[in-house]
């Protein structure tokens, strides 16, 4: 399997049996480790201990347990790839490779979009990016992300609440994959603020605010988890 892609095998998600909690979260988890590689020793970092978002994530943490039970599920995966060197080539390397064949619905190329954008050009945005010391890659992949018919509204969302929990504007691009049988996206957030210092992001942040703020957003558009959907 390549570097950077995303097969999960989860099985149905009305399947019965009390494991199926932790079979959902155990197969896709080690489906986007092998979808991230193996990190080299010295060739990434993980963020910081201290950095931008570390308030909100503190927050997420400690509220209400069952409220967050409730939830709807989301993995998320996240690198931050160091640009220096090789690095640069490796980003645009990545971003052709997100935009493979038969990655949507259709079986058609996958397209980059932005904030405000269906379609950008991938090719400004690694030219924005010269210079940066490193970009930050994500995989987000809801569980009940086949209910979407389209995963941009929801990115872009995600993206929006980001920026708030980090308090700075993100220059980022996304492609969304649904050549899994589980729908999910990538997406590629350059590693500059928008006073264009390194951004850096707390590793709390990282590790839990992410996924936390994507299952919020997916639990307000379907709905909390019934308790027949806790139980299956």
């Amino acid at each position: 399997m390549k570097d950077d892609e995303f097969r999960p095998k989860l099985g149905k998600i009305g399947s019965r049996g009390s494991k199926a909690g932790k079979r959902y979260a155990g197969q896709v988890r080690a489906a986007i480790n092998r979808a991230g590689g193996r990190p080299q020793r010295g060739g990434r970092f993980t963020g910081s201990r201290t950095g931008r978002g570390g308030a909100a994530a503190a927050l997420l943490k400690s509220r209400d347990r069952y409220a967050a039970f409730r939830q709807r599920r989301v993995i998320v995966k996240a690198r931050v790839v160091k640009l220096a060197g090789k690095g640069a080539d490796g980003a645009r390397a990545h971003l052709r490779y997100l935009q493979r064949d038969g990655v949507t619905r259709e079986g058609e190329p996958g397209e980059l979009y932005g904030a405000d954008s269906g379609r950008v050009d991938g090719k400004a945005f690694i030219d924005r990016a010269d210079g940066d010391r490193h970009q930050f890659r994500f995989i987000v992949a809801a569980e009940d992300g086949i209910e979407y018919d389209d995963l941009k509204a929801l990115t872009r969302r995600l993206m929006a609440q980001m920026q708030e929990d980090l308090g700075t504007k993100l220059d980022w691009v996304a492609v969304d994959h649904f050549n899994t049988g589980h729908p999910h996206s990538h997406i590629i957030v350059r590693g500059r603020d928008d006073r264009g210092e390194n951004l850096v992001i707390a590793r709390e942040y990282i590790s839990s605010g992410i996924r936390e703020r994507a299952a919020e957003l997916v639990s307000l558009d379907l709905g909390p988890r019934t308790d027949r959907e806790i139980e299956l």
